[in-house]
């Protein structure tokens, strides 16, 4: 697949870069920066002892670099959280030098006790593709089977790729880092909260489903957030006048991996799994748009105890967009029911259905969209599409 311009723009100090494994966290920087940099992959186990064994060593290489080269990359930093110690004060002592620190977790970062460079490194998140990323190469179809991490859709078989992702994961951040005590568990756990993508996270049930504690099921859902691998989304509650849910939503942070995880046979209504991968890429990409463009919104759900719902709440300074995501191409009058309900809660609502038909139209006041049109033209630092 050949090259895809990214949404990320670098800032002009030092930064943390976060992202999933696969997202294409190395191919950005070599993009945007070239040879004009020191890259050290932490991932090459002749660089990783090196500089563990001798973070001094870290100060050598950077004072002798190549003439011209003003950026520094330590790849996966999380492998090897001391040398953000050496980091800090070459930072000090050499304000023109750029550090880059990527990494696809910072919880080892934050179990060793650093403090991220004390804020004199900015944090930067890499996301899947979006779909305007992507321009025509974005099939909808495609992003609900496959997902839009980078690293699949470059694969070959995509689907081998997708199969091997969490087995990867689990090897080489989970049980090489020693994250959790029992990795079956955590396997379990991983295919048993993949019921909840898109749903009301109840963790106790869960907890049964994967036979562990709920402590230990609260245990997993850190460590999944921590991995960058999983989101829960909070209720949306500003100055609401009805009684609310108060458990969030959970979502896998690409509907590839989400379908990778979640068992089906014969009994699963299909229907209800890609309703759920739908709402699962509106999700992520919603995350990306308010990401790239300075994370100047909320992101949210809204849910009363009586059961009117709406899939995302966005709230910021250009005002409230209600979003409802229907996986269906005829559009009932009772679809309409939860949107209705938060416009008489907050009548500045800006509401949005998302359908997978062709036509685009204004139903009592509600915009009516192709959820594939909005998702190509949801592009971060404008608004949302209307």
């Amino acid at each position: 697949m050949e090259t895809v311009s990214r949404f990320l723009i670098p800032p002009d100090q030092s930064f943390f870069l976060f992202g999933p494994r696969g997202t294409g966290k190395s191919t950005w920087i070599r993009e945007h920066f070239g040879e004009k940099i020191l890259y050290l992959d932490l991932l090459r186990m002749d660089v990783f002892r090196t500089l563990t064994a001798n973070p001094e060593r870290l100060r050598e290489l950077v004072e002798g670099r190549n003439p011209g080269v003003d950026t520094v990359v330590l790849d996966e930093i999380q492998k090897a959280p001391t040398l953000l110690d050496e980091v800090h004060s070459l930072m000090e002592k050499q304000k023109k030098i750029r550090f880059i620190l990527t990494g696809s977790s910072a919880r080892k970062l934050k179990r060793a006790g650093v403090d991220l460079l004390a804020g004199r490194a900015l944090i930067r998140n890499l996301h899947p593709f979006m779909a305007y990323e992507l321009g025509k190469k974005f099939v909808l179809e495609k992003a609900l089977q496959y997902g839009l991490v980078p690293l699949v859709m470059n694969a070959p078989d995509p689907e081998g790729t997708l199969a091997a992702y969490a087995a990867l994961y689990l090897k080489e951040e989970v049980q090489a880092e020693g994250l959790v005590r029992n990795i079956g568990s955590f396997a379990r756990f991983l295919e048993a909260i993949s019921f909840s993508n898109g749903s009301i996270l109840n963790l106790s049930h869960v907890a049964r489903e994967c036979q562990v504690g709920q402590k230990t099921a609260e245990g997993y859902l850190d460590v999944l957030e921590d991995l960058l691998l999983g989101h829960r989304l909070p209720v949306f509650q500003k100055r609401s006048k009805r009684s609310l849910a108060s458990h969030p939503k959970f979502y896998y942070f690409d509907t590839g991996v989400f379908r990778s995880l979640r068992p089906t046979g014969p009994l699963d209504d299909p229907g209800t799994i890609e309703g759920a991968a739908l709402e699962g890429l509106v999700f992520q990409h919603l995350r990306a748009w308010n990401g790239y463009g300075g994370d100047k919104h909320t992101l949210s759900y809204w849910r009363t105890r009586a059961g009117n719902e709406v899939d995302f709440i966005v709230y910021g300074k250009d005002g409230l967009h209600a979003i409802e995501v229907k996986n269906s191409k005829r559009i009932r009058p009772e679809d309409f029911s939860g949107l209705i309900s938060i416009g008489e809660e907050y009548p500045i609502a800006k509401r949005y259905l998302l359908h997978r038909g062709a036509d685009r139209y204004v139903h009592e006041g509600i915009r009516c969209m192709p959820c594939g049109k909005f998702l190509a033209e949801l592009k971060p630092g404008k608004p949302i599409p209307e």
